[in-house]
């Protein structure tokens, strides 16, 4: 399973369910990753894989203390723009991990 940390704000507005998105950077770092730790994993193009649907668990922890708060959400992850009062640049393509459900486990 995928641990991202996430800073207080984010953690706290995805626990409320305020914030239903969190953003990643369209890198090498997370085809590989998102690939490895997700299911129903759709790929385009052989030469660069393009991650176009995923879903699965993910935990975002709140730092990266040992005893850090953390929450386990099912999310769907494609492509696409993040909203700028979530902390996406505007006109920015990211993989954008669509949080379905949320639960704290810690």
């Amino acid at each position: 399973m995928l641990t991202l940390p996430i800073k207080k704000k984010w953690f706290d507005m995805i626990l409320s369910r305020e914030k239903t998105e969190e953003y990643r950077e369209i890198k090498p770092y997370w085809d590989i990753r998102f690939k490895n730790s997700l299911y129903d994993i759709t790929l385009e193009n052989w030469v660069k894989p393009i991650i176009k649907f995923a879903q699965g668990t993910v935990i975002f922890k709140n730092g990266y203390q040992k005893n850090a708060p953390k929450i386990k959400c099912f999310i769907e992850l494609k492509q696409g723009y993040g909203k700028t009062e979530w902390g996406a640049e505007p006109k920015k393509l990211y993989y954008v991990l669509k949080i379905l459900s949320v639960e704290r486990i810690n």
